[in-house]
């Protein structure tokens, strides 16, 4: 056989796409993956316990002693209750954010106790009489029903006088705000 000759020239131009076909079958479907990681946690529980001065808390707050909230404001059921005019319980292990504001007419100081122990890094005061005395923190606790209290540390010279009427002539408030985080 003779030697293989020069390719033609090509063809004519190529022709347009013709029309999609009918969709498949849907296949089966897979396995389920991974759980992924736990989210952010929210809000478990809240309660908001306060005072109107007057006619609440109208002796002062001796040194060691702790100021009464006596009046239940917003709370979101049992997990965060009073045991008394100036305790409340927290029912679960957890952590809790911890919100006070007190006006008090001398300079002073106030601290969140736990279980009637004070923890030392939530004293907060001032050095003059001209506002109020606020702190915000977070409280661990580690046994169910922990107590917790707004408290005029012990040692500390005067007694705290929570102010009436500061301002104008309608009671003012103190508040305790308990909010479980984790």
């Amino acid at each position: 056989m003779g030697p293989t000759g020069p390719t033609g020239p090509s063809g004519g131009p190529t022709g347009s796409t013709g029309p999609t076909g009918p969709q498949g079958i849907q296949g089966e479907i897979g396995p389920t993956g991974a759980t992924g990681p736990a989210g952010i946690s929210g809000v478990f529980n809240y309660a908001d316990f306060y005072a109107l001065m007057p006619p609440d808390n109208s002796a002062t707050v001796a040194p060691g002693t702790d100021v009464s909230f006596p009046q239940d404001g917003p709370n979101s059921g049992a997990d965060i209750i009073r045991t008394g005019p100036s305790s409340f319980s927290l029912s679960q292990i957890g952590t809790y954010q911890v919100f006070f504001n007190v006006p008090v007419t001398e300079a002073g100081q106030l601290e969140l106790t736990l279980n009637g122990a004070p923890i030392e890094y939530t004293v907060v005061g001032r050095a003059t009489g001209t506002s109020d005395i606020s702190g915000m923190f977070l409280a661990e606790t580690t046994t169910i029903n922990s107590i917790i209290t707004v408290r005029n540390p012990a040692g500390n010279a005067a007694a705290l006088t929570i102010t009436p009427l500061a301002g104008g002539t309608s009671p003012v408030s103190a508040h305790l705000v308990i909010i479980q985080i984790a």
